[in-house]
């Protein structure tokens, strides 16, 4: 008997299984198809968005959170490890946004000065003879010296140079953290330089100094590169390079990275990188006299009096290879101005705020009620906490 389940089966020609791949062909192509211009349509609606984010103004803001603080007219304010940092002639105290305290440091001092670097930061006297180094949890160390200080720089783990003036003689000391001294000595260049600036780079191996001489009716500036490392025992004073500059005095050094030094000089800034020698690697010509000079690990900005008589201001901002990022005139009459943690330019009046992106935008712009002290960015591009006179506010752009 014939099995009748099979009855309906026949056999598929070769032309129907030809135009049934061809159908299933063109079915996926049509589904690719609609799945690439979803994707393409997604992708421009978010490259769109971010486009309209970057380029957008704002000049009001949500408050998310407020507290009132009372301090003293003299308080200065550092952002530090996401925190903040109060300091004034009598004491320093360091809390979070909502002004919750973490460590409060007690001192007297005339000049209190602070230089940041990694997880520690130093508190000192300027011309006076105490140093606090101090990290997130309060306290490491207090040293005094027993010679005026001109300047303190801290490494990452805690050692700081110590430079100090002793009549016509600079004198260098470098100290652990826990006070300890690792190098002590007088400083000065081959023909009677005197020592105005320095900078201990992050891992504390390479110092470099700042002399200045005007000993043959000239002014000429040496910058002289210590190396405390291996590479440094085999030269004479740990002195592994030394570049002299006639008619230019640099008042200012800081290594904004572990192996990258910025030197600011009164007619150019010069960058130098390496790793045990640093050696020159890019200049930026002063056009004139700049009235302000600021910079972070990726930048630096310079800002002029502008030859636009609408505008009183030109500010410049360059990369460390040279590279002029921004260029902007602005008529503020301004109290500060500095590159954010965020690399955004902020110019800051007595009680008004100017922020621009590194490539130039405008982003916002504020008059406050209260005179403005600082202005840290937080987790978003949006989010920011301003330092009022009073009060702490955390904020979102709106």
């Amino acid at each position: 008997m014939a099995d009748t389940k099979k009855r309906n089966l026949r056999v598929v020609s070769e032309e129907e299984n030809r135009d049934y791949k061809r159908k299933t062909r063109e079915h996926r192509v049509k589904v690719l198809k609609r799945t690439l211009i979803a994707a393409i349509v997604v992708l421009v609606l978010v490259a769109g968005t971010g486009i309209y984010m970057s380029l957008r103004q704002y000049s009001d803001y949500d408050i998310r959170a407020s507290v009132e603080r009372t301090d003293t007219k003299a308080t200065a304010f550092k952002e530090f490890k996401g925190n903040i940092l109060k300091y004034s002639n009598d004491g320093a105290s360091y809390t979070d946004h909502n002004n919750e305290m973490i460590w409060n440091q007690t001192y007297e001092m005339s000049y209190p000065t602070v230089d940041i670097c990694g997880d520690y930061l130093v508190i000192y006297d300027k011309s006076g003879k105490k140093i606090y180094i101090m990290t997130q949890k309060g306290m490491v160390r207090s040293i005094e010296t027993n010679l005026p200080i001109a300047q303190v720089s801290i490494a990452a783990q805690g050692t700081i140079a110590v430079l100090m003036d002793n009549q016509a003689t600079g004198v260098l000391t470098l100290y652990d953290k826990d006070g300890n001294q690792l190098v002590n000595g007088a400083i000065h260049g081959e023909k009677g330089g005197f020592p105005i600036a320095i900078a201990l780079s992050d891992d504390a191996i390479k110092l470099a100094v700042s002399m200045l001489d005007i000993n043959e009716g000239r002014v000429k500036s040496t910058l002289a590169f210590y190396n405390f490392g291996k590479v440094g025992e085999n030269e004479i004073d740990h002195v592994v390079s030394a570049s002299t500059y006639d008619d230019m005095v640099i008042p200012e050094l800081n290594f904004v990275s572990k192996d990258c030094l910025l030197a600011i000089g009164d007619t150019k800034l010069m960058v130098f990188e390496g790793t045990q020698k640093p050696k020159l690697t890019s200049e930026i010509e002063l056009q004139e006299e700049a009235k302000s000079i600021f910079y972070n690990e990726n930048y630096v900005g310079v800002v002029y009096n502008s030859s636009d008589e609408a505008m009183r201001h030109l500010l410049q901002v360059y990369d460390l290879s040279g590279k002029l990022a921004m260029e902007e005139t602005f008529d503020t009459e301004y109290t500060s101005v500095e590159l954010l943690s965020s690399n955004e330019i902020c110019i800051r009046s007595k009680t008004a705020c100017d922020i621009y992106t590194a490539r130039g935008v405008y982003k916002f712009h504020h008059e406050f009620d209260e005179e403005l002290y600082k202005v840290i960015p937080g987790g978003s591009s949006l989010n920011y906490t301003f330092i009022l006179n009073g009060i702490t506010i955390q904020t979102r752009l709106k």
